[in-house]
């Protein structure tokens, strides 16, 4: 039975948007409804939202008149203008507070504007996903009741003298969020300010013991080093032996998969894993059933969306969209496809280009997963490499082999007159090399057609270079990239990759 046996009252679900209608018409409601509150900006002037307003097929019609962006470009026309203090550019008001944010791979920290809509939009949101936790079964009521463990970049933010604050999106959330919060949120302000990411996690490590945890919300990466420094600094078995109510893991930003080998390591029981897809742009999707493999798009409140088939008509060789792409509403996507996602929201994103691509797998319900971005994947003879298809292999060899690999990272690179890839796996267990890039590439063949194919023709081999999980750690350390929303890129290039060979030449680990 479920863990919540409640029926909850009418009017508390209209609130909340529970049932939707069907997903176009919810999607246009939500539509009309951000045009009707940006018309009198410059944006909504230039672009005519009243006139969009005013259209039998206003989707149709925003998509006419309105360009695609994506941050240098909409920063370039718009954005700068609001961290210069001028209000009413792209969303009424002036911005307030910005969520930095640099993405995987890029070193310039990008200024995303947050402002109360869009705050006010997540936070329904995670209400949404707190209500289906009624759907879930056999999991223990009292943890829902006990402390929640956040491991996020630092709620201490930056505040610039034309009139805003700028920092995490953890840090935003925090500072806004309500009273009621306070009570269960962990590590506590104080902790939760410091920029030290080594700082953090070694208070948290001391302050552990006196902590009741049931949920837990990070990247796998840096909640799993924190949980086996716990049991290592206390001498435990594992985690549960000073927290036994966990019972929640709350994760996003990566394929989990990887990780739960290494997860299943330190705990003593299994935890229920809930996926959610929170960018700093807005809460764009969550998992609302126990053990599913997908997220619910959140097509309801904040958020219009609008899908562009991840293709070579749309997007080049470098992942860069096309100027005039090919762009779907919620209602024409199909099921088993890639596409880049286009966000407009309450916070004057405008047919947005987020970086990430999905696949719908269930449109009925606008289910969907995340596949990769659309500069992370691999493609230099056709072979259409997605970090999907990564997740995917490593995943399926891990299993057969009994091994845990918590990162890895793959670049293309020249042999001969042809091509290869080269991966580097984090893996502490011990394994065969040579069986392992054996496995991965087989595995590949069996996931991607088009990777079978060049495997027989341009790309002609697979390198594969073992490292420690302490490697990929350092490197992020060097890079200046620590914390809970930063992850290691799945797939490298330009930049990145040539700081990522010189700091395997400089510590001597192979390079091939």
């Amino acid at each position: 039975m479920a863990i919540i046996d409640i029926t909850f009252p009418a009017k508390i679900l209209r609130v909340l948007g529970l049932p939707e209608s069907s997903p176009r018409r919810t999607q246009l409601k939500v539509l009309k409804k951000l045009l009707r509150k940006a018309r009198f900006t410059e944006f909504g002037q230039q672009y005519r939202f009243d006139e969009i307003l005013l259209s039998k097929h206003p989707g149709k019609k925003f998509q006419e008149l309105v360009p695609t962006y994506n941050y240098n470009k909409i920063y370039k026309d718009w954005w700068h203008k609001t961290l210069e203090g001028v209000p009413d550019v792209c969303w009424p008001g002036k911005i307030k507070f910005y969520a930095l944010s640099s993405g995987t791979s890029e070193a310039a920290s990008k200024y995303i504007p947050v402002t109360n809509d869009l705050l006010r939009g997540n936070k329904v949101t995670m209400y949404k996903q707190l209500f289906s936790l009624r759907n879930y079964e056999d999991i223990p009521v009292k943890s829902i009741g006990k402390g929640w463990l956040t491991l996020g970049g630092s709620t201490e933010l930056q505040w610039d003298s034309v009139g805003f604050y700028a920092g995490d999106l953890s840090g935003i959330t925090q500072k806004k969020s309500p009273i009621w919060f306070q009570a269960f949120y962990k590590p506590g302000k104080k902790i939760a300010k410091q920029k030290d990411w080594n700082k953090k996690l070694a208070d948290i490590v001391e302050k552990a013991p006196q902590w009741d945890i049931g949920f837990i919300a990070g990247v796998p990466a840096w909640v799993l080093m924190c949980m086996e420094m716990i049991i290592k600094r206390y001498n435990l078995n594992t985690i549960h032996d000073i927290w036994p109510n966990l019972a929640f893991y709350v994760h996003g930003g990566v394929h989990f998969e990887p990780y739960k080998q290494s997860f299943d390591k330190v705990l003593a029981k299994p935890l229920t894993y809930i996926d959610t897809y929170l960018a700093s742009e807005g809460f764009l999707a969550y998992q609302n059933e126990q053990n599913a493999c997908s997220m619910k798009l959140n097509i309801g409140e904040h958020i219009f969306f609008e899908f562009v088939p991840f293709d070579e008509k749309n997007f080049d060789s470098d992942g860069e969209m096309v100027d005039e792409p090919e762009t779907l509403m919620i209602h024409e996507v199909e099921e088993g496809k890639d596409y880049a996602l286009l966000i407009s929201t309450s916070a004057g994103s405008w047919r947005y280009l987020i970086g990430d691509t999905v696949k719908f797998t269930n449109t009925d319900k606008c289910e969907i997963v995340i596949t990769g971005r659309t500069k992370h994947y691999l493609s230099l003879v056709g072979e259409h490499l997605s970090v999907d298809n990564m997740n995917k292999a490593i995943q399926l060899v891990s299993e057969e082999l009994h091994i845990s690999i918590p990162e890895f990272t793959v670049t293309g690179v020249p042999h001969g007159n042809f091509f290869a890839h080269h991966w580097y796996l984090a893996c502490n267990d011990n394994v065969n090399s040579e069986q392992l890039r054996y496995l991965i590439d087989e595995k590949l063949k069996e996931l991607n057609d088009d990777y079978a194919v060049e495997r027989k023709s341009a790309l002609k081999d697979v390198f594969l270079d073992i490292l420690s999980e302490e490697d990929f750690l350092t490197f992020m350390r060097i890079k200046g990239k620590m914390g809970g929303q930063h992850k290691f890129p799945r797939v490298l290039k330009g930049k990145m990759l040539q700081d990522w060979q010189t700091f395997l030449e400089q510590t001597k680990k192979p390079v091939n």
